[in-house]
């Protein structure tokens, strides 16, 4: 496998699918917004009939490998997992 770039949208659909997934609901049930803050890091708000849920970073990840396993077809744990912050696209990641 080579460099995959994950974008801002498919780290939401990941998101979505995994915290779906974890609640047995459908994923158009979930909302997500993700955040970067130079102290804290990545995280992201997700929103499931009106309540809110912090994610951090590992819950990121963990989503991401969920989504590199059920979508692509990819061995989420062979994958090195680095979330990026762009100015042009945005909270973005790379799996290697």
């Amino acid at each position: 496998m080579g460099k995959i770039k994950i974008t801002e949208q498919e780290i939401i659909n990941a998101l979505c699918l995994h915290i779906a997934h974890k609640r047995e609901i459908k994923p158009q049930e979930v909302e997500v917004e993700l955040m970067y803050d130079d102290d804290y890091g990545f995280s992201a708000e997700a929103y499931v009939n009106d309540r809110k849920q912090v994610l951090i970073t590992a819950n990121m990840i963990e989503a991401l490998r969920f989504y590199l396993e059920t979508q692509l077809n990819i061995d989420p744990y062979s994958a090195a997992l680095e979330l990026v912050l762009d100015e042009n696209e945005g909270i973005i990641a790379f799996a290697e």
